[in-house]
């Protein structure tokens, strides 16, 4: 999977969660060329990893790879850079009057999956005050109180949902990025105010929500409660790592690791030979299941009960090729591999 992770073209926030499974799976070499080619492409105001220019918040998720590797070699121009990056979100960025971001330039639109590209990040500047204004910003707007579930897009303009769905891999942005932000406010240390108790609460009763979703094969609808919408495995594999993440870090109680052992086993039955994840809500327009992939799966051999965390998982072999349009989808479930490992499970 690390082959065809590391093979396939990518945007800022593919780039940024590639990131977060180097990190996590103890990669530090590949994490550092992630981070100072980030810092080659970022933009004039602040946007790391920007290639195409529309995308208002996507590059923060690159903030901590740039900001690990700034503390490892103590280079004081990736400080810079990371600095930057939060500036731009917390000042730079389009935003509502009451300071929740955009998504995209040219639409005053909320969008769902900004809450994993900028919490995290937030959380890991130390503004945890700027994180809690975004978290409740995105969830006054796109939560459903009555069954727990994120809509995908807000048009500030109109007031309205733009896209009401309860979009599956929306809803696992918010669970991942929850599960990430409190990692790094315990990991760090950092004086949260009360947030963490929210997140943890949130991100609970959002995995919560996802699963009485769950269909008997152990995957999900692309739209959560719409059973006319296509089978895919995002949600999966983001709840993977929500729910082993919240075990392992102890804000989910110890029953919940069977839910995220299944969950990992589900997504990991999707991989193919080639090493892409299969069936999951695919590029370029995210309104179909990618392609069928094949390749090499992770190796049989890890992740293992024992393993260590942070021992480096050997990339499996490349061969053969593929054609077509890609799917999305590989660097979030090494994520959640990468979690397992750490788990040690």
């Amino acid at each position: 999977m690390l082959c065809a992770l590391l093979a396939m073209q990518r945007q800022s926030w593919e780039q940024g969660v590639a990131s977060h499974a180097f990190l996590d799976l103890g990669l530090d070499d590949l994490a550092d060329v992630v981070a100072y080619d980030a810092v080659a492409r970022q933009a004039s105001d602040g946007r790391l990893a920007e290639i195409d220019g529309d995308g208002l918040v996507n590059s923060a998720s690159v903030g901590e790879v740039v900001r690990r590797a700034s503390c490892r070699h103590d280079d004081d121009a990736l400080a810079e850079a990371f600095d930057r990056q939060v500036a731009w979100i917390c000042s730079g960025a389009p935003r509502a009057a009451d300071g929740t971001v955009f998504h995209l330039a040219g639409m005053r639109e909320v969008w769902v999956d900004t809450v994993y590209m900028v919490v995290p990040l937030l959380v890991l500047a130390g503004r945890v005050d700027e994180a809690r204004r975004q978290l409740d910003g995105h969830e006054r707007r796109l939560r459903d109180p009555a069954t727990g579930l994120y809509a995908h897009r807000w048009d500030e303009d109109s007031r309205t949902l733009s896209r009401a769905a309860r979009w599956g891999t929306g809803n696992g942005w918010v669970a991942a990025g929850l599960a990430r932000a409190l990692h790094l406010l315990a990991e760090e240390g950092i004086d949260d105010g009360g947030f963490a108790r929210r997140a943890r609460e949130q991100a609970r009763e959002l995995v919560d929500a996802c699963l009485e979703h769950r269909r008997p094969d152990g995957l999900f609808h692309d739209v959560l409660d719409d059973p006319t919408s296509f089978t895919e495995t995002n949600v999966a594999q983001m709840l993977a790592y929500t729910v082993l993440t919240g075990v392992a870090d102890g804000w989910l109680p110890a029953g919940y690791a069977d839910v995220g052992t299944s969950l990992l086993d589900t997504a990991r039955a999707q991989v193919g030979p080639l090493g892409f994840v299969e069936g999951v809500c695919g590029a370029p327009r995210f309104d179909r299941p990618g392609p069928i992939r094949g390749g090499p799966v992770v190796p049989p051999s890890g992740p293992r009960s024992g393993t260590a965390p942070g021992r480096r998982l050997s990339p499996p072999s490349c061969r053969g090729h593929d054609e077509g349009p890609r799917s999305a989808g590989s660097g979030a479930f090494v994520v959640a591999v990468s979690t397992s490992v750490r788990r040690g499970t």
